[in-house]
């Protein structure tokens, strides 16, 4: 049974998204939000952690009722089913995290037309048993987050001099450094996503014809 869970078909859905077919760097979806919510490190891994729960449990969802569902009609249910695990998501932010809720803003309810949500639900739910939807939405969900974390990362530490909560130690602004105001801009979102996209296919296309 547990052979079957993991099996090597099983183990590909869900590592493929976190490298060679990455939703953001292979496919550029969920770009906007990713642009939109990293200026910072802990609202990027909120946001990476809320898509990830609800692409998941929406991949589930789906897959349990996909022969039900009328094919006209499909669509709408999906949107259905999304917007009430973001419902539930947004009031769980609201009421253990209502600081990140706040900096989250519009984007948490914004998940709702996420284009990897609706693609991973068209793309595979439809078409696949729970389980492997389950790890689908898992895998695409993390994809989706690490990209979040490394741009969020980049750009609190460059340009705020923190990193949650920790700030860089004193003596290196006294050897003269100083903050890149520039890393809160959301061009510099833009910029840094642009060259984790190039530095991906870069080092795939390098290792494909080695």
């Amino acid at each position: 049974m547990m052979s079957q869970l993991f099996s090597k078909e099983n183990k590909q859905v869900f590592v493929n998204p976190l490298n060679l077919d990455n939703p953001i760097l292979n496919q550029v979806l969920g770009i906007c939000s990713a642009l939109a919510v990293t200026a910072q490190l802990k609202p990027a891994i909120v946001m990476g952690l809320a898509v990830t729960v609800i692409t998941a449990f929406s991949n589930v969802i789906i897959s349990i009722i996909r022969n039900t569902i009328p094919s006209r009609i499909r669509i709408v249910v999906q949107l259905v089913v999304v917007a009430a695990l973001v419902t539930i998501v947004s009031q769980i932010l609201k009421a253990y995290v209502y600081d990140v809720s706040v900096q989250l803003s519009v984007y948490v309810g914004l998940i709702i037309t996420n284009c990897i949500l609706m693609g991973r639900l068209e793309a595979f739910a439809m078409m696949n048993k729970p389980w492997p939807s389950f790890l689908d939405g898992v895998g695409n969900g993390l994809g989706y987050a690490m990209i979040l974390v490394i741009v969020g990362a980049i750009r609190e530490l460059f340009g705020r001099g923190s990193l949650l909560g920790f700030s860089l130690p004193k003596g290196i602004y006294e050897m003269g450094y100083l903050n890149n105001g520039m890393m809160a801009m959301p061009a510099m979102a833009m910029i840094l996503l642009g060259c984790v996209i190039w530095v991906h296919r870069a080092y795939f296309n390098k290792e494909n014809k080695g």
